[in-house]
């Protein structure tokens, strides 16, 4: 039955909608507003102003990657608030130093190193590079900050002069390899891990059947981790005018010299010569404006940060519009998985997509595959490594670099391919395969009384991980396992001209540096990625005529909004990554070793991983 509304009621009502549409309307209106606001400062931006005599400011913030993380909004807003570590793309930092070598308005190369995470050693030492060559120029390099790790070092080290907080410290803490053990939790919690694999060495399994570190792992981690140590002492040393054997005293007995100097680190670190000068703030702002001089606005030193700087240089950096032969450099960094993955990760299906971009367009005459990763699934190392081996077949020269890590998956994605460079520092090997499924019945029966029960067809129809696990499918993934490393072995000793026996021999899982991978014969050549590309255009037969370009899939318009807004939140707020406390930091350890356990996905469960972190 229709009812008959008040008037007053349908005038109220009438006059409620239109206000609601007028509301959203307005809203709507103001959100468009912020957005053309956010666009026109994003990509209408004015080139930095840079004074006739200036520092150019090196001040990488968090960890230097080779390619950086893809971030979701949440990630983005982690790190303008400081509460995620950011990064810093290496080829930025280079870029800026060779740019500013040139440039006669740089008159100070500054390394502020004051929230500077990290790299691991490959990546320092192509800072370092860089750094040699603009001072080639004759201009002076200078390093602050308050107090400096063992990285931030490696690259101060490089300076002209030295400068440091009058209340901070040199630290060399040396190499290590410390992780967490399961085992003994695993067993309180009535957990049941199943470990399959191969390898006398392959040390990733081991915190899930131990509670401490296996010889044979012990006895591999301490040749590379000494391999490392003494190409750190090494490049220091030279850098400094000292010894390495002079280093290694001061970071074998810090703390007696820490007692000699009554508490004072920074007296200790300038009296063994670590260190040049030991400022306050205050004094080293002023040191600044003496060498480069003062700005009018600020009343502080001339200066352009690089990632201002950047923008005032070739605005075609990775060679996206490059035109007639090129090199394609294919970034392949992070964990293998399987199927299509963000940046940051190496997708199975992503980076082979990649690959078949580079061998179906013609202008790309050969492709560099630059590989930062320590492995991940087997079968999405297969799927790319047969991408590399269809370029090839096509007549495109295909060369793997090895970055700071190319282990387990990171090596077997680089088998087919016409040379294998790495660094000296290079992390790599660990070639072996494991898999792991956990299972947890007994506590689900045990501490909440739940039982799992039902019956299938065959075996395989009652695979969970609420079930214990049936022997039958034991068999099959052992027999899997025992296949993928034959597999590997194969594929390393053709692409080596060994035999599967004497690949096998130093295999097992076994982690070598590149040193003694290039003695081993498991690599071809010592050398950077530059060494790398020009071998590529060599074996293409394109002289020096030719440019390079990064293939990457192309970022979403959203997307580079957002990371640009978000870029610039995060310069203008000068957060760097927030201290966490020692329970933080164990709780995370553990999350993320949870996290990266849950991301793994091979379809077989089997996985060419090494327990090597890439960055």
């Amino acid at each position: 039955m229709y009812e008959r509304k008040n008037p007053l009621v349908r005038a109220l009502n009438g006059t409620w909608r239109a206000i609601d549409v007028s509301r959203k309307v307005a809203v709507n209106l103001v959100f468009l507003a912020i957005v053309i606001a956010v666009l026109v400062v994003v990509f209408s931006s004015e080139d930095p102003k840079i004074a006739d005599t200036t520092a150019l400011v090196i001040a990488p913030q968090g960890q230097l990657v080779e390619q950086l993380t893809a971030k979701s909004i949440e990630q983005m807003v982690e790190e303008v608030r400081g509460t995620a570590t950011p990064e810093t793309l290496l080829k930025d930092v280079v870029d800026a130093i060779e740019a500013g070598k040139d440039d006669d308005r740089v008159q100070v190369l500054l390394l502020d190193l004051s929230s500077f995470g990290g790299a691991r050693l490959t990546k320092l030492q192509d800072v370092g590079e860089a750094i040699d060559d603009f001072r080639t120029s004759g201009k002076k390099v200078v390093a602050i900050a308050d107090e400096y790790n063992q990285d931030a070092y490696y690259l101060a080290a490089r300076a002209d002069e030295i400068v440091m907080h009058k209340m901070g410290a040199v630290v060399l803490e040396g190499f290590g390899r410390y992780r967490m053990y399961y085992k003994e939790g695993i067993d309180k919690l009535g957990l049941d891990v199943h470990v399959f694999k191969v390898g006398t060495y392959k040390s990733a399994t081991e915190p899930y059947l131990r509670d401490d570190m296996s010889e044979y792992a012990r006895e591999a981690n301490a040749e590379w981790l000494g391999d490392l140590w003494r190409i750190y002492l090494g490049d220091v040393a030279a850098a400094r005018g000292t010894t390495p054997e002079r280093l290694d005293e001061y970071a074998q007995e810090f703390a007696r010299f820490a007692v000699e100097a009554d508490g004072d680190t920074a007296k200790a670190a300038l009296d063994f010569g670590l260190a040049d000068q030991a400022l306050t703030r205050v004094e080293t702002r002023d040191y600044l404006i003496g060498l480069v001089g003062e700005d009018d606005e600020t009343h502080s030193y001339n200066r352009v940060v690089f990632t201002d700087y950047l923008k005032t240089v070739d605005d075609d950096r990775f060679g996206r519009k490059a035109k007639g032969d090129r090199v394609g450099i294919i970034v392949a960094r992070g964990t293998i998985l399987d199927g299509t993955q963000p940046a940051g990760t190496i997708g199975g299906d992503s980076t082979a997509a990649l690959i078949r971009q580079a061998r179906n367009d013609d202008d790309v005459k050969a492709i560099v595959l630059r590989v930062d990763s320590g492995g991940g699934s087997a079968f999405a190392s297969e799927v790319i490594r047969r991408e590399c081996e269809a370029a090839r077949a096509a007549g495109k020269p295909v060369i793997a670099s090895m970055g700071s890590v190319a282990a387990s998956g990171g090596f077997w994605i680089s088998t087919s391919s016409d040379q294998i460079w790495a660094h000296p520092s290079t992390i790599t090997g660990s070639i072996g395969i494991f898999g792991i499924i956990p299972t947890y019945q007994r506590p689900l029966a045990n501490i909440l009384g739940i039982h799992v029960d039902g019956i299938g067809t065959a075996p395989l129809a009652g695979v969970r991980m609420d079930r214990e696990l049936p022997p039958e499918v034991g068999v099959v993934i052992q027999q899997i396992i025992e296949h993928g490393y034959r597999e590997f072995l194969t594929r390393v000793a053709e692409s080596r001209g060994m035999t599967t026996e004497e690949v096998d021999k130093i295999a097992q899982g076994r982690v070598w540096s590149g040193t003694d991978a290039y003695d081993l014969g498991l690599v071809d050549h010592l050398g950077d990625l530059d060494d790398a590309v020009r071998a590529a255009a060599e074996l293409a037969g394109l002289g020096d005529d030719y440019a390079v370009s990064y293939i990457e899939k192309e970022e979403e318009f959203k997307d580079k909004v957002l990371r640009e807004l978000l870029a610039e939140a995060v310069e203008v707020s000068g957060q760097g990554a927030a201290s966490a406390s020692p329970l933080d930091e164990m709780l995370g350890r553990i999350e993320r070793a949870a996290a990266d356990f849950a991301a793994l996905n091979d379809p077989n469960h089997a996985y060419a991983l090494s327990d090597i972190e890439t960055d």
